[in-house]
Order: structure tokens, then sequence, then C-alpha cells
């Protein structure tokens, strides 16, 4: 079993699809891999950011597998939400759009026969509270939505059950930012910042009751 001491965090956010040519949650994965907290000091991160593909979700056990974290957090871009979303639920669910290939899934599920979803195993209530901290909005959302963001959180989240020691993985939706407002990028950051320290404790809380 690892330390818990010193988790491995990967952080990964997705580059442009149709309607967002730039998108935001990839910038602020890349500042968060380098966020320096007290809070934070031991642990190693890993930075990933995913072409928003069908494939790519599919394939992300396989890179998880690879990377062997202990944390994974997710950052995805919601623009017409007024919250930053925690995602509890990954579903067994597409609505069929193109990604940024302009390549549509399969199927209307990632996986016949399986469950309908896949729920997250982090405590939702502090993570909650670490962003309301840096006076976002903050809620807890049952809905991934139907796009590359929920397959991600289905492929996740079903990972995260299997392994020799303890895995957490949480998907986080992000509004668009806006300059000078409870939506302000710097505020999305700090909060996300407070988040990741929350996902520390937890991760070394359920490593120590798995002793």
């Amino acid at each position: 079993m690892k330390p818990a001491s010193a988790p491995h965090i990967l952080i990964t956010g997705f580059g442009p699809f149709p309607g967002a040519p730039a998108n935001p949650a990839a910038g602020l994965a890349r500042d968060l891999a380098r966020l320096r907290r007290p809070a934070l000091a031991g642990t190693r991160r890993s930075l990933r950011i995913l072409p928003t593909l069908w494939e790519e979700a599919a394939g992300f056990p396989s890179t998880l597998d690879t990377l062997a974290p202990d944390i994974v957090l997710m950052i995805g871009l919601a623009a017409r939400r007024r919250a930053v979303s925690i995602e509890w639920l990954g579903r067994n669910r597409t609505r069929l759009l193109p990604d940024a290939a302009r390549r549509r899934p399969a199927d209307s599920r990632f996986e016949v026969g399986a469950a309908a979803i896949r729920r997250g195993g982090f405590d939702p209530a502090p993570l909650l509270h670490a962003l309301a901290a840096a006076g976002l909005p903050a809620r807890l959302s049952r809905d991934a939505g139907g796009y590359v963001c929920n397959a991600l959180a289905w492929s996740a989240y079903g990972w995260a059950r299997h392994g020799e020691h303890p895995r957490l993985t949480v998907f986080v939706h992000i509004p668009r930012p806006r300059a000078g407002g409870r939506l302000d990028r710097g505020r999305m950051l700090r909060g996300l910042g407070n988040l990741m320290v929350r996902l520390v404790a937890q991760h070394r809380l359920m490593a120590a009751t798995a002793r």
C-alpha cells in the first residue's frame, strides 16, 4: 500500500470542443497542478489535458491504470451553469453529440447491461464547504449531462472501485469564469485548491481505515 501521507494526485482538464473553442478547465487544471499550499506539501501531482473525445473517456481507465493515482480531480466546463458543481453520479448514457473530432458514440449507453449509475466514493459535504469558503456558489449535482464529461466521470467512478489501495475520484463542472464576480477565475482557483486539500484529507482517512 502507498504511504497515506504522500498521495499521488492526477488533475485533468479538457481541451476545446464544439461551442467552446477555448476551454477554461484546461488552464485551471494547469494552475492546480503547480499550486503551492502547505497542506499539499509532499503530494505528487500529474496533469493531463484531455482531448474532448468519446474514445478518450472510454480509454480513461487504462490511462489511470498506467498513472496509478490515488486521487483524480477532473475539471470540465458547463458554461450555462451558475454554480460550481460537484458531480455525485456518472450515468450510463449519452446524448449522441459530436465530440471535438465530430465523431458520435456508437450507442446511447457506454456499457450495455451495466448499472444505470455509478456513484462517486467521496464525502461531498467537506468539498462543497471548501468551494464555499472561497466565496464560490457551489452545489452537488446528480446529473453530469450527456456529453464527454459524464463519460469521463462514469469511467473514473467505476475505476475507483477496484484496486489494491484506496482511490478517490471526483468530477467538478465549472461555469465559464466571469471577471470580478463570484465566478472570478482567481476565486475558482482558490476554491478548487481548497477542494484538493479536502480530497487529500479524505484519502488519508480512507487509507488509515483500510490498514
